[in-house]
């Protein structure tokens, strides 16, 4: 069994959806592919400014590492300076101590010094005064010493 086919009902198929194609096409289809293609550029601008933006991120934080590194060598050799600085003063302040410390032995050495010489000369006074005197009650008679008068007159 044919059926042949009705030209009238096939052209007026195809005048209704040209017309149907062109409306929805106007009305959805345009604006639905607009839509589509500007959300795709917007998310490759997003997508590249991400990128840029991960990229400035990462630059941020060697720059932030390089000044951090910076701060620490700075403090490190502000701290090294300190140390030697307060090294040298507490060597010099020991040098001068000890060099007070060396003169004030000295003058007490200087001061012993004359003291045992004060009172080796007094001894040795006493000694002559004693050994007169001895010498004087065993001879029974005053002794003198150089023409001066006698140390031991009863």
């Amino acid at each position: 069994m044919h059926i042949p086919p009705d030209w009238g009902i096939f052209t007026a198929l195809i005048v209704s959806f040209l017309i149907f194609w062109f409306i929805f096409g106007r009305l959805f289809f345009s604006p639905f592919l607009k839509l589509l293609a500007q959300r795709e550029r917007r998310l490759k601008e997003l997508n590249e400014r991400t990128t840029m933006l991960l990229e400035q991120e990462k630059a941020a934080i060697e720059k932030r590492r390089e000044q951090l590194a910076a701060v620490r060598r700075e403090a490190l050799e502000h701290r090294d300076a300190e140390r030697r600085r307060a090294e040298a003063e507490a060597s010099k302040m020991i040098e001068e101590a000890r060099a007070e410390s060396h003169a004030q032995l000295e003058q007490v050495r200087s001061e012993i010094e004359q003291r045992f010489s004060a009172a080796g000369s007094q001894l040795e006074q006493l000694a002559q005064t004693l050994a007169a005197e001895l010498a004087g009650r065993v001879l029974g008679r005053p002794v003198t010493e150089n023409g001066q008068r006698p140390h031991n007159v009863r």
